[in-house]
Formats: C-alpha cells, structure tokens, sequence
C-alpha cells in the first residue's frame, strides 16, 4: 500500500470515527509504526476549525496518544538493552554517543517530538536502552508532544482548507532541517577525526 493510500486511509478514519481514532493514531505513531503523525496533526486541526473535530477532546486525545506510544517504545528500548548492550556496548562509538546523549539527551527528546521528527525513533529507543531516566524522558516528551499539537494542530486550525500546503511545506522544512543537520554532524566527525596524526609503518 502506497503512502497515498495509507494518509487516505487514516484521514478517512479520522473522519468517521472522530478524536479516538486520532489518539489511536498518534499512538501508533509514538511507537514508531509509519503513519503521518505530523500530517494527521495538522488535518486535524483542519477538521477543528471546519467542526468535523471536537475542538477540545481532539487535541486532548491526540496529545494522550502520542506520549503513551513514546512511553511504550522507550520500555522497547529499557527491555531490549541487554541485547543492545552486548552488541555495541564495547564500542568506542556507541560509548561516545550514550556519554553524548547523557549529557545532551533532553535536547534531543525535546527537539525530535516536534521539529526532527525523522530521528524520534531512534533517539526513543537509544533513551530506554542506555539507561536514560524514564522521568527525565517523560518530561521531555510531554513538552516535546505539547509543542507539536499546538504549533502544527495550530497551523492547521489557522490555515483550514489549505492545510494540505501547510503539510507538505513542513515536510520539505524538516527534511532540510534533518539534511543540514547531517552534514554539520559528518562535518564535525571529518574535523575531529581527521586530525589525528598518522603513525609512521
């Protein structure tokens, strides 16, 4: 099933079946199964301002649903560490970046809830895996998931039946936000590991 279909197919439930359904999508989302959260937001707050949505349990429900499917997909990542930690805990790499995620890791939570959110899988997972407090990562989330319903939720509310423009210029701006990011971070690796000095044979 083509990605077409599957975002018809969702807004075609939303429609019928109204916030729950929205929760139940945003669910699967967090958990990290491909549905177009961000897209799903933004319709419905679309469907808020055209009142084919609740204007108070959407947000509510849809906002429930996704901080349970991160809460889900982090207890993934905490029962699965042992496995995890056996393959790459050794590394000096996977050490680099579980001290890096330590000491940025809020950082990331928050940014990858509502801004990078091609990388929230990984970044859910690598925070129940290493250890990372399950408190500290719920509060993450929760303002991470607020900031999303409300700024995208918002946008689609605001624009109304342009909210598909909406969608797809906030999918380019990520793309490019999550492109420009890999080149800083391929950049910064180039530096730092191109210096080293080379030991005569």
């Amino acid at each position: 099933m083509s990605g077409i279909d599957i975002t018809a197919l969702a807004l075609g439930w939303i429609a019928a079946y109204g916030s729950p359904m929205v929760a139940g999508m945003l669910f699967l989302g967090g958990l990290g199964v491909p549905v177009p959260a961000t897209l799903i937001v933004i319709a419905s707050g679309a469907f808020m301002r055209q009142n084919l949505l609740d204007l108070y349990s959407t947000p509510v429900f849809g906002y429930i649903g996704t901080i349970i499917g991160d809460a889900t997909l982090y207890s993934i990542g905490y029962f699965a560490s042992a496995r995890i930690e056996a393959r790459f805990g050794e590394t000096a790499a996977w050490k680099s970046a579980r001290e890096l995620f330590t000491r940025r890791g809020g950082i990331a939570i928050f940014l990858t809830r509502w801004l990078l959110t091609a990388v929230a899988l990984p970044t859910t997972l690598i925070a129940g895996s290493s250890g990372y407090r399950f408190r500290k990562f719920f509060m993450f989330v929760m303002l991470g998931e607020l900031t999303w319903v409300l700024i995208y939720g918002g946008l689609g509310y605001a624009f109304g039946s342009q909210w598909e423009l909406i969608s797809d210029f906030i999918s380019n701006f990520s793309g490019f936000i999550l492109g420009a990011l890999a080149l800083g971070v391929g950049i910064y690796l180039l530096v730092r590991f191109g210096k080293k000095p080379v030991k005569p044979a």
